[in-house]
This record gives C-alpha cells, structure tokens and sequence, in this order.
C-alpha cells in the first residue's frame, strides 16, 4: 500500500482537525506511517510545552545578531527576542542604581527608564503563534528526515553506450547498466525500431570480439537484462544487439543489428 508522503503526516501532526479522513483511515492500517506520525506528533507537544529556562543562561545578544544576519531576516525582528533587563534595585533605573554605589564604566551607556505601564515583551515562545511556527519548523525537519531514512535507495547509472547501426542496418539507440541497491546489475537497452528478421539477442562482447556473453531475448523495440554477477564489465564493454534466426544454434549469428561500446 503506498504511504502518506513527508507533506500529509506532518499536517496531520501539526493540526488535530486537519480534514483528511483519508489520511486518518491509512494511519489506523499501515503501522510504518503510524510510527513516523507518532514521532511528529511527540515533536508537536514538545515544542507546544513551556521549557524550564531557570538553569539557562540567555546568550548575548551578539547571538542573535549573527542568527539574524545568517537568515537575512527583516528589520521588523532586528531586536533580540531574549534581550532582558539588567537587574536594578526595585523602582530604580540602572542609571540611579550607578549613582548609589560604584560608579558605571565609561563605556556603559544606561538604559532609558521604561515609561510607567510599560511592560517587556513576553519570551519568543510566550508570544502568540510563536509555539505553532516553531513546531512547523521542527516537524518538516523530522519529517524530512523520517522520509530520507524511509526512501528507498534509489538505482544508480554505472556506465551507458549509444548504440550506432551496422551495415544494412538503421536503428539505433542507447544503453546502460544500472546497479540495484543489492548491488545487483541490469542492463536496459532500447532501439528505436525492431529489424531483426529472425528475433534481437542481447550480448556484451570484448574489444576484440574474441569474448561474448548473451544476455538474452528482445522481443520489442526495448529490454532490461541481469548481467551475471562477477562479470568484469571492462572485459565486456561492447554492448550488440543481433539479427538471430530460428535454427536452434545458440551462438551469435555474426549479423549485427546496432553496437556500442559502455563508458562510465
């Protein structure tokens, strides 16, 4: 059954009445999607929970000047969302607190007094919507990764050939090996036309044309053939398509359709 892509579980995770009872029904039947849901849904309420700051120190703000700088973030968020007050002797300001004791540095520029009622804005993640774009963030980056582990790993391009008509003849077309992730190997060819009068074999040949293995039958205009395991693709580089007729002898009946030579 396929699976619910990065997108869908993390809208499911993020939003308890997100509309898609398709979606709900598959996690009640696949256990692989329910799994990665549940670990989204333990990235949502984590966000969602209000950390205990009391053994954090706040960063300078040098901090998120350099976070701000990184991102290219607008000036409407210049000011640093942990920036706190210095601590002041209740009712006074740092200035008046530097003129009962020690004087400030010379270097120290004292903060204006804050105007009566004033009050300073909450931590970022007290603000509001501050926790769901937060939890967003981090669920498409586990999302992301849940889907990389998931993903399948892909088939790579060994080596490929352009296949060129030989005499008498005009199709052509190409060639490639691929390798599976099981470390297996497959040579897909394609022509562009079928003229073989008998039936099209397969077969990888040496240079020299002292050496060749068949890879099998060709039915139509393409095909995807094992190539044996241990075969030395350098020793066989010459990819031939042939002209083979129904008499019975497996050797290759020297009439060649198309031919070329793999490269990587």
């Amino acid at each position: 059954m396929p699976h619910l892509d990065p997108e869908q579980l993390s809208l499911l995770a993020l939003y308890d009445d997100w509309e898609d009872p398709a979606g709900r029904e598959h996690l009640l039947e696949c256990p692989g999607c329910a799994a990665d849901y549940a670990a989204l849904r333990r990235t949502v309420e984590a966000v969602k929970t209000t950390p205990d700051t009391s053994r954090l120190s706040v960063p300078g703000p040098q901090v998120w000047a350099g976070i701000h700088r990184e991102l290219g973030l607008g000036e409407s968020v210049r000011e640093d969302p942990l920036a706190a007050e210095p601590p002041t002797e209740a009712g006074a300001t740092p200035a008046a607190t530097a003129a009962h004791g020690d004087a400030a540095p010379s270097n120290v520029v004292p903060m204006a007094a804050r105007p009566k009622g004033a009050r300073r804005k909450g931590a970022w993640w007290q603000r509001p919507g501050a926790w769901l774009a937060t939890a967003a963030a981090a669920v498409l980056v586990v999302a992301g990764a849940l889907w990389a582990l998931n993903r399948p790993p892909q088939p790579r391009e060994l080596a490929e050939a352009q296949l060129t008509p030989l005499a008498q003849h005009s199709a052509a077309g190409s060639a490639k090996v691929v390798s599976a992730a099981d470390g297996s190997r497959s040579l897909e060819v394609s022509l562009d036309k079928d003229e073989a009068k008998g039936y099209q074999e397969v077969w990888l040949i040496a240079p020299d044309l002292s050496k060749l293995v068949s890879l099998g039958v060709m039915n139509s205009t393409s095909g995807t053939f094992q190539v044996p395991a241990g075969l030395d693709l350098s020793q066989y580089p010459v990819v031939d398509v042939s002209d083979e007729p129904m008499d019975g002898n497996p050797a290759h009946s020297t009439v060649s359709i198309a031919r070329g030579t793999l490269t990587s």
